[in-house]
This record gives structure tokens, sequence and C-alpha cells, in this order.
């Protein structure tokens, strides 16, 4: 009987000494030339997100309208994430606004935060409309971004945006305080340079490394 539960014991033993090696050789396995890895998830709450309910991993773009970086990743590696992860409901998407490139930056900024508060089954549309419109040669500091051409684009997409509204939040230059949110994420997770894509809390070194963000995604969700 007492060899038994010593049996038992050590069983138990082992077993936990087992579940301890796999979860720290699962923390650990992450190249750091890959993904830098934080002690957390940055906060999702109030941000525009895309996703079929329950999705177990959460994927974070800091994007900036402005950038041809952001502009080549929605239109290269997102479409293929979306099919392949969002659509059948293992990843949810998020956007985070990263202003890095002048008033243009935070006046596109706004404009999608008031789209996403008040419109929001429109704001995937009017996010990618955004990105297409960009010039074809623009460089950061080229100017495009204006109150009138964000209207325009609203204006050219199939969907409920209440343009009138929306005027009154760009001429009011509203949404700051959800921007403030914005910048405080940036900083907290240092974000240096736009598109930087997060998988739960991985920061990936090239955003554009899609084997890269499979191989994370794939990972947390096991």
């Amino acid at each position: 009987m007492v060899r038994n539960k010593l049996l038992v014991v050590l069983t138990l033993v082992v077993a936990i000494i087992v579940v301890i090696w796999v979860v720290i050789n699962n923390s650990s396995n992450v190249d750091e030339e890959v993904a830098r890895e934080f002690d957390e998830t940055p906060a999702i709450d109030g941000q525009p997100y895309l996703e079929k309910a329950g999705a177990p991993v959460v994927v974070i773009e800091f994007g900036d309208y402005k950038c041809p970086s952001c502009k080549s990743w929605d239109e290269t590696v997102f479409p293929q994430l979306k099919e392949e992860y969002i659509d059948n409901g293992v990843v949810k998407f998020v956007h985070i606004n990263t202003p890095f490139h002048g008033e243009e930056s935070l006046l596109a900024a706004q404009a999608s935060e008031s789209v996403w508060q008040n419109n929001p089954d429109s704001f995937w549309d009017f996010h990618k409309e955004i990105y297409q419109s960009q010039p074809e040669t623009q460089q950061h500091d080229d100017l495009w971004v204006t109150e009138e051409r964000l209207l325009e684009i609203a204006n050219s997409i199939e969907s409920t945006i209440n343009l009138e509204q929306l005027e009154s939040h760009l001429q009011a230059r509203a949404f700051m305080d959800e921007i403030e949110t914005d910048i405080n994420l940036i900083e907290a997770f240092e974000v240096s340079q736009t598109p930087t894509i997060m998988i739960n809390n991985y920061k990936m070194n090239n955003p554009f490394d899609y084997n890269a963000l499979v191989e994370l995604i794939e990972m947390e969700n096991n």
C-alpha cells in the first residue's frame, strides 16, 4: 500500500515537472530575431477590430494611413491573413492608429476613429479605401490628406457613414482622447516604425515575414 502511494506521488511529481518544462520551453522558443516578447498583450478595449466571435489569437497592426509600407502590408499580407485566420475564427485583428507623420496622419486617424465610433460596419471599407487613396508615388511627407479628401473617400464607398457628422468631427479635431490612448500604447510597447505587428504579446521584427507570422499564430493557438 505504502509503495503504491509512493509510486503515485512520484508519478505526479514527474508529471508536474514535465508540465513546467513544456511551459518554459514554449515561452522561450521564439527566436529574438523573429519577435520580441513582452509581459502582456496591449489593451485593445475600444479599438477597431475584425473577428469571428471568440477568436483565441489577437493580431494587432500599429498603422499610419500616411505610411506607404502600411499600404503595402494592407494590400499584400492582410488579405492572406484574413482568408486563412480571421475568416475562420482563429484571429481577432485590431488596428491601432499610429500617427507618426504629422498633422495629416492625425487627421486620418481622427476620421477613422469617427467612423469606428459611429458607423463600425463601414469602418473596414473606409480603412481600406484610405490606404488605397495614397498617391502611388507619395513619400511620407507629401501632402494629400485633407478634410475634403477624407469626406470624398467616405462618400465613395457603399456605406452608412454620416458625412455631416464626420465633417463636424474633423473640423472639431475630435477623438483626441482615443488617439492619446493609442499613443500611450505606442510608447508602452516601444513601437518605432509602421507597420508594427504584434501577435498577442509578441512584437514582430519584420511585419512582412508571413511565414513567421503564421508560426506565431499557430504557436499561440495551441
